[in-house]
């Protein structure tokens, strides 16, 4: 296509799916990291002002993970929006590195995607109406084969959609062989980031192996997968219509229900929502399982394991599902209903100790005991003592925790909290970890935790995170203990 072309393309896209109308008084900040797609999009954006209006505006997110080809990124984002006379607006990741609750040792794609988005989340917060990203009809195919194979149904398959929120995604039906093409055509040079020549990462791999496999039985195959996108979209939206009716008309017949089991009669009272069974059962399978989705998505992710789930307790009559460590959703004679434990109390005191060992070695905890911190040289004492399986969990090099984290405390978990626990290479919310473990309920706000801001070092029970242990070089060791033994027993055996 030629760069007019182009144009008409992304014209005909805006006004098609509702994305801007010309005339309407918009301010629209261009997501730019200086690769092709985001270029173009600049460029692109630029050419229609003046016909829709807008005011334009560009961001960049500095995320400081490559150091100098980072920091060139941003110098060339800044000569091209200065040359184009767009302003620009960067941010760098130690500006939001609280708001994240990530720091970035503990960076990854994952990390660098929630930063961009809090960055977004900030500018829309000053102002901008909207922020449109270069997401393409690649990203499409790639996000399709990446939840495909994770385990999807139709809201997944629907991929990236063209708007969202204050999000919108003008460049959804250019390829990136497109997106090249334009900045070619319009002697605009771009930056790559050489991270995504590396197989370091999922969506890279799918990039780099899984569609040139496609490509290379189909020239379209990039086209055809965005295409199956779209048509992906529709038929959810029709089904989640569908689902909405179905939610509804068994709400109102669970309404009329004389009776109720115990459990359905408590939820009622609690304010959470019952349906009768009946209409839910003889429902279509794709129009239950949207329904159910529904009810999944605000709770956590609606990965179809969780939807089957539910179905399969639907078709039982009985039983529970446990979605969340708060949530679950149970039936019985026939109802279905939704369940939410309230929060833990706050402890009574204080839930922040300053941690200091050199000076305090003993720390009273709310209702337990106390937590005992111990520091001595490991040339010593490793070599005279045998060291029990629970030491060693519970045993860290203190030098390196003082040289990588300056605020340290011991508190209860805090919403935001993250852990990387030993022998694992990836950070997790604390809260899922502490689901995925298996750490009994009411133990999870009661637990003492050793933190320096939202990152746990250090767990009850489950000991010290990945990356802190001692080794050959270690001169200091830190070790904690707690002196409450069902504590002990029942965090060890869940945390396992």
């Amino acid at each position: 296509m030629t760069n007019e072309e182009i144009l008409a393309q992304v014209r005909g896209y805006f006004l098609r799916e509702g994305l801007l109308t010309p005339g309407t008084p918009l301010r629209l900040a261009a997501a730019v990291s200086g690769g092709a797609d985001s270029m173009a999009l600049l460029l692109i954006l630029r050419q229609l002002q003046p016909e829709f209006g807008y005011e334009l505006s560009a961001c960049h997110v500095n995320h400081g993970l490559r150091g100098e080809t980072a920091d060139r990124d941003e110098a060339f984002v800044r000569d091209a929006c200065a040359r184009l006379g767009v302003p620009l607006r960067v941010f760098h990741a130690a500006e939001l590195a609280d708001e994240m609750g990530l720091p970035p040792e503990h960076a990854g794609e994952d990390w660098a995607r929630r930063l961009r988005y809090a960055c977004f989340a900030r500018l829309c917060k000053e102002g901008i109406d909207a922020v449109a990203t270069a997401h393409t009809a690649n990203d499409q195919a790639e996000t399709l084969l990446l939840r495909l194979a994770r385990g999807t149904g139709l809201h997944g398959a629907a991929g990236i959609r063209p708007k969202r929120g204050c999000y919108l995604r003008p460049l959804l039906e250019l390829t990136r062989a497109d997106t090249e093409a334009f900045c070619r055509a319009a002697g605009q040079p771009w930056m790559t980031d050489e991270t995504n020549e590396t197989d370091a990462y999922a969506r890279n791999r799918v990039r780099r192996t899984a569609l040139p496999a496609l490509q290379s039985t189909n020239t379209a195959a990039v086209e055809n997968l965005a295409r199956f996108c779209e048509k992906a979209a529709r038929a959810d939206a029709y089904f989640y219509k569908k689902a909405d009716a179905l939610l509804s008309a068994a709400a109102q017949a669970a309404a009329r229900a004389e009776h109720l089991p115990s459990g359905a009669r408590a939820a009622r009272t609690d304010g959470q929502p019952v349906w009768r069974l009946e209409p839910l059962v003889a429902a279509d399978e794709l129009v239950l399982e949207a329904a159910l989705h529904t009810l999944v998505a605000p709770e956590r992710d609606a990965e179809e394991k969780y939807i089957r789930l539910l179905c399969g307790l639907v078709r039982r009559g009985s039983g529970a599902v446990q979605l969340t460590e708060r949530v679950r959703f149970c039936a019985g004679n026939g109802l279905f209903w939704r369940e939410e434990q309230p929060r833990a109390a706050a402890p009574e005191t204080p839930e922040t100790q300053p941690f200091c060992p050199e000076k305090q070695a003993e720390y009273l905890w709310p209702g337990a005991g106390k937590v005992t911190a111990k520091v001595f040289p490991a040339n010593f004492e490793e070599k005279i003592q045998v060291v029990h399986k629970k030491d060693l969990k519970n045993r860290a090099d203190y030098a390196r925790i003082t040289t990588l984290y300056t605020s340290l405390v011991l508190r209860s978990r805090l919403p935001g909290d993250r852990f990387r626990p030993a022998g694992r290479g990836v950070s997790k919310e604390l809260r899922k970890w502490m689901n995925e473990a298996g750490v009994p309920a009411r133990l999870r706000d009661t637990l003492p935790l050793l933190a320096d801001g939202s990152n746990v070092l250090w767990v009850c029970g489950a000991g010290f995170a990945e990356g802190l242990a001692p080794d050959a070089e270690s001169k200091w060791l830190l070790q904690l203990e707690t002196d409450v033994e069902l504590w002990e027993e029942q965090c060890h055996e869940h945390a396992r």
